[in-house]
């Protein structure tokens, strides 16, 4: 347990308003009617516009909500029904994942934006040393959860908006699920967080396939990064600080908090590959935030790092990936090492070095 301190906590403001003007807000509206096909329904447009303008003003960023309930600690205390409903999907695919009987399952995550289906019209090798990589662990009979980031730069009405860092103010303000969204005031649906977050509930391993990105994590994968940092340490109870108040968490913190790792336990593997710069860094940084979340590598060969097609032309990368047998061999090897560790984790045979040791710097 944390130290435990007496100081009072304030919440800082003074940054600028961001408040919308009536004709900005209507100039945004309508830029996502720019096809003169709306031409014709211009004016129930500018109905649904008014509406929209109206909800704006009246911040209604939960339009739809119910009494939380039994479990939390203010039943009475109105919460959102999609965030209610994603919490009973996380609820359902951890009874699963716990449960002796079912099939082990690896989420295996491609997390390069390239796809084949809009620009640049081509497949990454990403997808590509995934797809090895599934039929390597399909062929030890797991189940394989296939998790396309691409999907985000791809598919109509896909995306996964920013985290806003809401465990910087105070760690019980980072709710688990995340509550930040959907923000039906400002327009931010469709996010797709709520449907990953039960698919890494329900996964005993977690694999990730990963090019270097301009010396960085793809933007999809830091995405989804950022916003499933309430899985370590977030708060499952909303009601404790109803909703989003930051001096409610701030008191929290500062009298005591557990930060529950909710993916604690499940295995990982990691595949890095880059061109000139990078994979050593990135490598390291995915390990060092799955260690964090308290999941397990499965072994030395399941963090891989590797130069593809070092600094050839990007014209002819997928050949030099047809000619490097010893990648695709290590990947496969990566996948097969993921799922003999989900194997000895479930049959209770692996133990950690440093299980019951305390933690000297424990948050």
């Amino acid at each position: 347990m944390p130290e435990r301190r007496s100081r009072k906590p304030r919440v800082v403001e003074g940054m600028p308003s961001v408040q919308l003007s009536r004709q900005e807000f209507v100039r945004r509206f309508f830029e996502r009617f720019y096809d003169p096909a709306f031409d014709a329904v211009r004016a129930e447009l500018e109905e649904v516009a008014e509406v929209a303008w109206r909800n704006y003003l009246e911040y209604h960023k939960s339009p739809r909500t119910r009494r939380a309930g039994r479990g939390f600690r203010e039943p009475g205390f109105q919460l959102p029904l999609e965030w209610l409903d994603a919490r009973a999907r996380i609820r359902a695919a951890e009874r699963e994942q716990r449960s002796p009987r079912s099939r082990s399952r690896i989420l295996l995550i491609n997390a390069s934006s390239r796809s084949d289906q809009t620009c640049p019209g081509e497949m990454s090798k990403s997808y590509r040393l995934a797809k090895l990589a599934q039929r390597a662990i399909e062929r030890e009979r797991c189940e394989v959860d296939f998790l396309d980031l691409s999907r985000l730069a791809a598919e109509a009405g896909r995306m996964i908006l920013p985290c806003k860092a809401c465990v910087s103010s105070a760690m019980p303000l980072c709710h688990w699920p995340c509550s930040c969204y959907p923000n039906h005031a400002l327009g931010q649906t469709q996010d797709w967080m709520n449907e990953i977050y039960p698919r890494w509930s329900r996964a005993h391993g977690v694999m990730i396939v990963t090019p270097v990105n301009w010396y960085q994590a793809p933007s999809v994968l830091k995405l989804m990064i950022d916003r499933l940092v309430c899985a370590d340490g977030g708060n499952p109870d909303p009601t404790t600080t109803h909703g989003k108040n930051p001096l409610l968490a701030k008191q929290i913190e500062l009298r005591g908090w557990s930060y529950p790792k909710h993916l604690a336990g499940r295995a990982f593997a990691v595949v890095v590959h880059g061109d000139a710069a990078g994979v050593e860094t990135l490598r390291r940084i995915l390990c060092d935030w799955l260690t964090d979340l308290e999941l397990i590598q499965a072994g030395p060969s399941a963090a891989l790092g590797r130069y593809l097609g070092y600094y050839r032309p990007y014209a002819t990368s997928h050949d030099d990936l047809d000619e490097d047998k010893a990648l695709q061999a290590e990947t496969r090897a990566a996948a097969r090492s993921l799922v003999e560790a989900v194997r000895q984790i479930r049959s209770g045979r692996y133990r950690a070095p440093d299980a019951g040791l305390p933690a000297p710097r424990a948050k």
